[in-house]
């Protein structure tokens, strides 16, 4: 392996152990240490690769978030039937849910702070928002959902998925389940909400 090739795979390691220690834990405050020992590189690698700790946190949120959008473009501008384009999106972030139970928290703690301003991506909204208004239209007047707006649609759809891994921390304390528990209704969820959604 070339010397160019171990530094990618460093750096790609970090990137992941971070992801895993911010993201899938919720140890937002992770020290270069901890990260660096999680990863079992030295921790003067992370110093080398991203100059700090705060900066490689916002490497892999930024990333994170990238994907993300990525994910929506391929899922929800594509050509294929709108029943089977939701199911689609849903196990999309379903399995990132599970992944990363703490990326949504997170994403929502610093909507109103400059870290998001990237999100803000008014284009990417404004694409998907005239995509999903027809197809709902069309669906509509099919009668496989009720009458309802885009925008509410698009709220409830939000909703949905969202509230229960912004609300885990106290589902779990209020209705005393365990992770098992918890991963179990997420991995039942996609069918409830397709239930709830579409009238046949």
């Amino acid at each position: 392996m070339s010397t160019e090739s171990k530094k990618e795979d460093t750096e790609e390691l970090i990137k992941k152990t971070a992801m895993q220690l911010f993201f899938g834990e919720g140890h937002f405050k992770a020290t270069t240490q901890e990260i660096a020992d999680a990863a079992g590189v030295n921790r003067t690698s992370i110093n080398y690769y991203f100059r700090s700790r705060d900066n490689l946190f916002k490497v892999v949120f930024e990333e994170a978030t990238e994907q993300m959008h990525q994910n929506h473009n391929a899922i929800l501008l594509s050509e294929i039937p709108f029943k089977d384009k939701l199911s689609r999106w849903l196990d999309d972030e379903l399995a990132s849910a599970l992944k990363y139970p703490f990326l949504e928290i997170y994403i929502v703690t610093q909507l109103s702070s400059d870290k998001c301003a990237h999100m803000k991506d008014e284009e990417h909204v404004e694409s998907i928002t005239k995509v999903l208004e027809k197809e709902l239209k069309a669906e509509i007047e099919k009668g496989t959902i009720k009458p309802i707006s885009t925008i509410q649609f698009m709220l409830n759809i939000a909703s949905l998925v969202s509230f229960p891994t912004c609300m885990r921390p106290l589902l779990q304390e209020s209705f005393k389940l365990s992770d098992s528990d918890f991963e179990q209704i997420l991995k039942e969820r996609k069918q409830v909400i397709l239930d709830t959604i579409f009238i046949n």
